[in-house]
């Protein structure tokens, strides 16, 4: 089996392999693996000792920030205080002199549970989860005394113990096993009636060879079960966290799996046994007799060996370690092919679907239809709203590297930054200059190396770009090397044959006054070219506004001179002569018209988003990874070239965009499909695009009455091909029916193009 090992975060050790109570549904003692006979009933202090020096040993070679070590049984109370004590002292001591922090937790029913317990377990941090089966007729069922009497008093009663002040902080939550003769309201309110910060409902453990109890026959009786509980959940406003719900809509998406029981994730625990013998998850016990063994144990072998064993490497393949039937499923990302032992049968093993494949497929559909339009994301919901999230990501960037710099920006940052604050109090200037397209390109790529040196000149130009926007009574202070010129962005670039810093202010009437080396001048009109005496200025040109209502304000900037527009690639062009540039401006506005003529919806959107064009060279225009806002524009190309280019363009930086903010899919790669339109076989990601883009140059197509056919069934296609794609998120489902519905409406009212929408 290929790929990198992956080491152990979480050991699974056994303290003690007997249990006070006789539960008909536990996998240790009522399955068909019996091995708990032949282990010592507490572990013993040789396996104690060995297991802390293999741990650190591990933790030591992988590097690892944490691990978690949870105290099992049997029931691991049964251990007693003293022997608890001591291993949770050997794992301590063992990981002290490592960066590597120790999470301690412990499982229990509950019944041993006392303030002896619990002041040891506050003593070395360990959280304490309690099995619960809901109110009492649900828990009796299954978790009574081997002589039938009830152990819901008692399991009450820890609970109580645990939520006193002096240890509600060690509260772990409650672990719930399903089963659907219980009236599953019922048991959800009992479990948050005690007010447990989690609950984790369990799936009784079943295989092929002895699959789960259906009573009234129903293939989909758990996901009814589960469904029920999610809605009441959900109505009350999911007031706790419940790790199944939770990583179903984690996955959904595009987030991780957040138990081992679903999601793609491979496996990193191991199971350490009283005797010391090392073992797979526990739950492979309720397969075959011997299914979790591995041979090895924690005298003779480095946990490194166990995670190169066959058996634990079969559950970190991913997608490839899942049957042919599941890879092929659209539920994967979230299902995961299920719980690795409810795969089991005894013709071919492991390499089948879950036994609960109905169940998870019916609860997945269940989660997301319910859930699909709320758990959409904000950005989709229209051009303002992902305006907003890009402005709030790149806030979100500039105070993660404040606070990644740490002190080390030096006196230049503290200052830029003492002004943003001013800037921010004064007026919305601040988040104007912070959403020019090319900001958040300059603050990741001072992330990169933050403390390198300069970012307090650059975040000084865009205070000062702010102050002066805003007409701020604000002097700014811009360092530089030396007579460097000084880039105010979306404004311009100053040059002054002085060495030294710059102050810089609003001069009134949208006028810039500049101060260095005990002189001062005026820039009367920044908007144009000028200067005076050692002063020169050079303004960021502006496209005369193509329609009206079209654009921003003046129409949008002609960048030719920001040097993070050189995140476009090596194609953008050097300062443009005003002959040509005014050439190229005279292009863009007749390009405008045409697309406004054609989709009148889409022309003035992608008029209104694209607030930066910056010429480049070649034929196809370019779109940064991290500038929504601006595009690279041919320079070449006339009018009939250039409303496509505007077009496909803006798509490609909005989906970009939307990206950035939402996942409209992941494992984008791991599935590869033929692309309509030749190349090959493409990613999700390719697909996606050439939908988005083709389905508005069909538009186009149809609005100026030449059909858009061929660019129309390429896109449908595309889209056909993504039906059912196990990539797509929620959010990139509504994504894709969006564009579905814009193709419906290109194919009914291509004589009408003015119905289509952006």
């Amino acid at each position: 089996m290929t790929g990198p090992l992956v080491p152990f975060r979480e050991i699974v050790l056994k303290v003690h392999s007997r249990c006070d109570l006789a539960c008909d549904h536990c996998y240790v003692y009522e399955h068909v693996d019996q091995s708990w006979r032949t282990r010592p009933k507490a572990i013993t202090d040789e396996a104690v000792s060995w297991t802390a020096r293999r741990l650190a040993e591990h933790a030591k070679t992988h590097v690892l920030p944490s691990v978690t070590v949870i105290l099992h049984g049997g029931e691991p109370l049964l251990a007693g205080p003293a022997r608890l004590r001591r291993v949770c002292e050997e794992l301590t001591a063992a990981l002290a002199p490592l960066p590597t922090r120790l999470d301690l937790r412990v499982h229990t029913n509950g019944l041993q549970l006392s303030p002896r317990y619990l002041d040891l377990f506050d003593e070395f941090g360990v959280r304490v989860g309690i099995s619960l089966d809901g109110d009492r007729a649900a828990n009796d069922r299954h978790r009574r005394f081997a002589d039938g009497r009830s152990s819901h008093p008692l399991v009450l009663r820890a609970v109580q113990l645990l939520h006193e002040e002096r240890y509600r902080h060690l509260d772990l939550g409650l672990l719930c096993t399903v089963d659907t003769e219980n009236d599953p309201v019922a048991v959800y309110d009992a479990l948050l009636e005690l007010a447990p910060p989690r609950i984790d409902f369990l799936l009784p453990h079943a295989t092929w060879e002895q699959p789960p109890a259906r009573p009234d026959g129903s293939p989909t009786a758990y996901a009814d079960w589960l469904l029920t509980v999610f809605d009441r959940w959900d109505g009350q406003g999911r007031p706790v966290p419940v790790r199944l719900f939770d990583s179903l809509l984690s996955t959904l998406g595009g987030g991780p799996a957040l138990t081992e029981s679903l999601g793609l994730a491979p496996t990193d625990l191991v199971v350490v046994e009283t005797d010391g013998t090392l073992e797979q998850v526990d739950s492979l016990k309720s397969a075959y007799e011997g299914a979790a063994a591995t041979g090895f144990d924690v005298r003779r072998h480095a946990l490194d060996e166990v995670a190169a064993h066959p058996g634990v490497r079969a559950r970190q393949l991913g997608l490839a370690g899942v049957s042919g039937t599941c890879r092929s499923c659209p539920l994967v990302r979230s299902c995961g092919g299920g719980l690795y032992t409810h795969r089991y049968a005894a013709a071919g093993g492991f390499d089948h679907p879950s036994v609960y494949c109905a169940d998870l497929t019916a609860l997945i559909r269940g989660v997301e239809d319910r859930t699909a339009a709320r758990g959409a994301p904000a950005a989709l919901a229209g051009p303002a709203a992902l305006t907003a999230e890009q402005l709030e990501l790149t806030r979100m960037v500039l105070a993660e590297l404040h606070s990644a710099l740490d002190g080390r920006g030096g006196p230049q940052w503290a200052e830029a930054w003492r002004g943003a604050g001013e800037a921010e109090r004064g007026s919305a200037a601040l988040d104007e200059a912070l959403a020019h397209p090319y900001a958040r390109g300059w603050l990741l790529d001072r992330f990169e190396a933050p403390g390198g040196g300069g970012e307090g000149a650059g975040l000084a130009r865009y205070v000062a770009a702010a102050a002066v926007r805003g007409g701020l009574d604000l002097p700014v202070r811009v360092p530089r090397a030396g007579r460097e010129p000084v880039h105010l962005p979306g404004l311009g670039e100053l040059a002054v044959d002085v060495p030294g810093p710059l102050v810089l202010r609003a001069a009134g009437d949208g006028a810039l006054s500049v101060a260095a080396g005990g002189g001062r001048w005026r820039i009367t009109r920044p908007a144009a070219d000028g200067g005076d005496g050692p002063v020169r200025w050079r303004a960021v040109r502006r496209l005369a506004d193509p329609f009206p209502g079209g654009g921003p304000p003046g129409g949008a900037a002609l960048d030719d001179l920001d040097p993070a527009r050189r995140s476009l690639g090596a194609a953008v062009t050097g300062r443009l002569g005003a002959r040509e540039a005014a050439d190229w401006a005279e292009r863009l506005t007749r390009a405008w018209r045409l697309l406004r003529a054609a989709v009148p919806p889409l022309a003035e959107e992608a008029a209104a988003a694209l607030t930066v064009l910056t010429p480049v060279h070649g034929e196809l225009p370019v779109v940064g990874r991290h500038g929504y806002g601006a595009l690279g524009v041919p320079l070449a190309g006339g009018p009939g070239e250039l409303a496509p280019a505007l077009l496909t363009g803006w798509r490609r930086a909005r989906l970009r965009a939307l990206l950035d903010v939402a996942d409209l899919y992941a494992m984008d790669g791991q599935w590869l499909r033929p692309a309509p339109w030749g190349g090959g076989a493409a990613p999700v990601s390719e697909l996606l695009a050439g939908a988005y883009e083709r389905a508005a140059l069909a538009a186009y197509d149809a609005g100026r009455g030449h059909g858009g056919r061929g660019h129309r069934e390429q896109a449908e296609r595309a889209l056909d091909l993504l039906e059912g794609a196990a990539e797509l998120t929620t959010g990139g489902k509504l994504f894709a029916a969006g564009v579905r519905k814009e193709l419906h409406d290109i194919r009914e009212v291509s004589n009408s193009p003015r119905t289509l929408s952006g």
